[in-house]
């Protein structure tokens, strides 16, 4: 009874209009009476009752029912969702090492640093993948997420910008980047999830705490497909080990030794196929219990100011 009401809306506690049984029975039995100790001459107002006023009558029943309906808890669903984005969920793995504060990697600009070109190549990238789902990682002799994962491409590239050669220590643990990149994928619910791994050097021992073998075992379990860059000389980056990373979770492994090369490894990667990330829908109750209190505490200043206007109780 009185669960459903139009438009949606609905009670959300229906059995408190029961309460208004309460109001009919305290009308008919409870008579109201006007002490003579505050009231002494209220005999000769009381010749009109609120029966013999409609308006006074509807005014109070008004209010009475209004307050009831509030109690009641009108309420109303709400529902919306998140568009849906086809894209990626990308974790971007960058070397903040001591070794990326190496020169001359962009020959427009020798006096870069290799960190500055990628940052600036990174930034480029991320802003045209407006449709992904994009976190980052940074690692040196540590490794920490920067970035959870957002589509956000304004944020993201902010945090990109104030990125700071060793701001993770100047060594590099390679694996535990990786396992960090894979944990940041790993409550994704997408199709498709690819790790870019950028580093100019090899894995320093005694600092990866993560061997290879576990890194790799947590990308497969997440079904993570990592994308592994090295830049500089090829003497300088591990190329074995990024190549069996990449065969073992299903990516491609690059190497670049130029910011020209750097920026065509991205645009490949930039072709691969999109999966479609599915989209998120929330409910809220909507609650409209001020409209029906309104109108009873209304109704009932008009009855008391009424009454007393005409002395009537």
């Amino acid at each position: 009874m009185f669960s459903e009401l139009f438009g949606g809306l609905y009670f959300e506690f229906p059995k408190l209009f029961f309460v208004i049984f309460f109001f009919i029975a305290c009308e008919t039995l409870c008579k109201m009476k006007l002490p003579s100790l505050y009231f002494p001459h209220a005999a000769q107002f009381m010749k009109n009752t609120v029966a013999s006023s409609k308006l006074l009558f509807f005014l109070k029943w008004l209010g009475i029912v209004m307050m009831v309906f509030a109690l009641m808890s009108p309420v109303k669903d709400e529902s919306y969702e998140l568009e849906p984005k086809k894209g990626y969920e990308i974790a971007m793995i960058l070397d903040a090492s001591q070794s990326m504060q190496a020169q001359g990697f962009d020959a427009q600009n020798r006096r870069l640093t290799r960190f500055d070109v990628v940052k600036s190549i990174v930034s480029d990238f991320i802003q045209e993948r407006k449709n992904d789902n994009i976190g980052l990682v940074v690692f040196g002799a540590y490794s920490f997420i920067a970035s959870p994962l957002t589509y956000d491409e304004h944020i993201l590239k902010r945090i990109v910008s104030q990125l700071q050669i060793g701001m993770a220590g100047k060594y590099t643990a390679l694996y535990e980047s990786l396992a960090q990149g894979v944990n940041l994928l790993k409550t994704s619910k997408s199709k498709t999830k690819i790790a870019i791994l950028l580093t100019d050097g090899f894995s320093t021992q005694g600092i990866d705490k993560i061997p290879l073998d576990v890194a790799l075992d947590m990308a497969k379990k997440e079904g993570v497909k990592v994308y592994p860059i090295g830049i500089g000389m090829p003497n300088e980056y591990n190329q074995k080990v990024l190549v069996k990373i990449a065969e073992e979770t299903g990516g491609v492994a690059f190497g670049a030794s130029s910011a020209a090369q750097l920026k065509e490894i991205y645009k490949k990667i930039d072709e691969l196929e999109k999966s479609e990330i599915k989209n998120e829908s929330f409910t809220y109750m909507k609650y409209y219990y001020i409209y029906p209190l309104f109108l009873a505490f209304i109704s009932l200043m008009l009855y008391i100011y009424l009454r007393n206007k005409r002395g009537v109780n």
